[in-house]
């Protein structure tokens, strides 16, 4: 919610500023307006399968579906392969395909597929299969596309810089808060730490001066056919981003600076839809096969454009929301996960959104600048009783980079999600020994509610120089 509030709010400021159309400028405004063209309307579903039979892959040959990089973390914490590792059996997928679907994503760990047709027949058809369980629509396109013209983003960037005393500038309080400060006099930047941040769109996050040290390993789009460039997206994720990776001494600089980033969009940023949630899966588990060591998601879902496809409470138990599955078992396999609690607070709703009642992740609520409880920072518990959120960060009037590279405050567990984000990679670059489950038992104890964690505070602000000094202890 905060984000299309975020956006509205400079849409209004550039309309505000725009200047009269007069008869010389009408003919030129005509060919740079929005303007909306005729499709054929389209439906996507869910396709949920029955099994992983039939298939020629095998947990003997692990290597045949599973990346190096997904084996090694695998490895190295003891996880064995299992049948959620499997991939969709490729049969089914192939019968899809030969009724004219188009498969946009396929998840392994769901055991689904997305498909996208314009045959609504085909949602009576595909439950009589024997090797389908369920169907769900997830998404319907209207009867017109919205094109916007193209436009030069790159001009929109200046860079400004507004420099203070102290070596983190305006983000000094963010960064202190958390003990990182510390981690950095030590030595730990977030060096050899990959981290996956899954978004909305990083507007302009290639151009920015603030972002000009930030070592992108690469990028991909979900939403969709996926064909657009992350870059050209709303600003969202570049917010984000800038939490972790600025590099402006004396101005902004992140809890993370040295880590390595890969930039993944799910987010469709014109509407809310249930597809979005397996977009998001498709990411994690694209992430997996990098394999990243953290990924952090300012994202979450429980009202839909849909109603009749909105979340209820009762399924608040980290299982049930497929996008919830999916950063429960990507935790299982390895991933420190964080995600946003939401900013629900002030809504009726109230709670965390969904996938931040996930299994064995790190869910993050936001804190004022004098260490309160913001007031639309979303409140746990799970409906199976689960603390949530875990921790807290500074979250109302964070610092972050826009996507002109102006330094710029923002409120939202959007950003205090990456900010604490950033400290535990440093925290798994001090203590490459620890497990994920050790990582976030230790954040969770060095929080200062630790001792009465509850469903506003979680355990607390923690303080990730006392988190890494007891993992040294063991």
């Amino acid at each position: 919610m905060l984000k299309k509030l975020i956006f509205s709010f400079l849409s209004l400021s550039m309309a505000l500023a725009a200047p009269a159309q007069t008869a010389d400028t009408a003919d030129n405004a005509s060919e740079t307006a929005e303007k909306y063209v005729k499709i054929p309307k389209t439906y996507r579903y869910r396709v949920y399968f029955t099994d992983k039979k039939d298939s020629f892959y095998s947990l003997k040959r692990p290597q045949e579906f599973l990346s190096e990089k997904a084996l090694a973390r695998r490895k190295k914490y003891g996880i064995k392969v299992d049948q959620y590792d499997l991939p969709v059996t490729p049969i089914y997928l192939e019968y899809l395909r030969s009724k004219d679907m188009k498969v946009l994503h396929v998840s392994k760990w769901n055991n689904t597929a997305v498909v996208e047709t314009a045959d609504t027949a085909l949602i009576h058809l595909l439950p009589k299969l024997k090797f389908v369980s369920n169907v769900v629509k997830v998404w319907e396109s209207g009867d017109s596309l919205l094109v916007r013209p193209k436009v030069d983003r790159r001009k929109m960037v200046f860079n400004s810089r507004d420099t203070i005393d102290g070596y983190y500038g305006h983000a000094l309080q963010q960064v202190s808060m958390l003990g990182v400060d510390s981690l950095h006099q030590a030595g730990f930047r977030g060096e050899d730490i990959t981290i996956a941040v899954v978004d909305g769109g990083f507007l302009n996050a290639d151009c920015l001066a603030g972002l000009r040290n930030c070592n992108i390993l690469g990028t991909k789009n979900f939403v969709g056919n996926g064909t657009a460039s992350v870059y050209d997206a709303q600003s969202h994720g570049t917010m984000v981003l800038s939490c972790i990776a600025a590099d402006m001494p004396n101005a902004l600089v992140g809890t993370a600076p040295r880590a390595s980033f890969y930039l993944l969009q799910s987010e469709d940023n014109d509407g809310e839809s249930l597809v979005e949630e397996d977009n998001w899966c498709a990411a994690l588990e694209y992430a997996d096969s990098l394999g990243v060591d953290i990924l952090t998601s300012s994202l979450g879902y429980y009202n839909f454009d849909d109603a009749a496809t909105s979340h209820k409470y009762h399924e608040l138990d980290g299982r049930t929301a497929v996008n919830s599955r999916a950063a429960s078992l990507a935790a299982s396999r390895g991933i420190l996960v964080l995600n946003s609690a939401g900013n629900s607070g002030n809504d009726p709703w109230k709670k965390i959104g969904f996938p931040a009642d996930a299994h064995d992740i790190i869910t993050v609520g936001a804190l004022t600048p004098d260490l309160k409880n913001a007031n639309f920072s979303s409140l746990g518990n799970t409906a199976d009783g689960r603390i949530k959120p875990d921790v807290m960060a500074l979250g109302q009037t964070a610092w972050m980079l826009d996507e002109t590279g102006s330094i710029t405050v923002a409120n939202g567990t959007s950003f205090s999600t990456p900010i604490l984000c950033g400290g535990v990679a440093c925290l798994l670059q001090a203590c490459p020994e620890a497990r994920p489950e050790e990582i976030i038992r230790a954040v969770q104890q060095a929080g200062d509610n630790a001792a009465h964690p509850d469903n506003v505070y979680g355990y607390g602000v923690p303080n990730l120089w006392k988190a890494y000094q007891a993992l040294k202890k063991k």
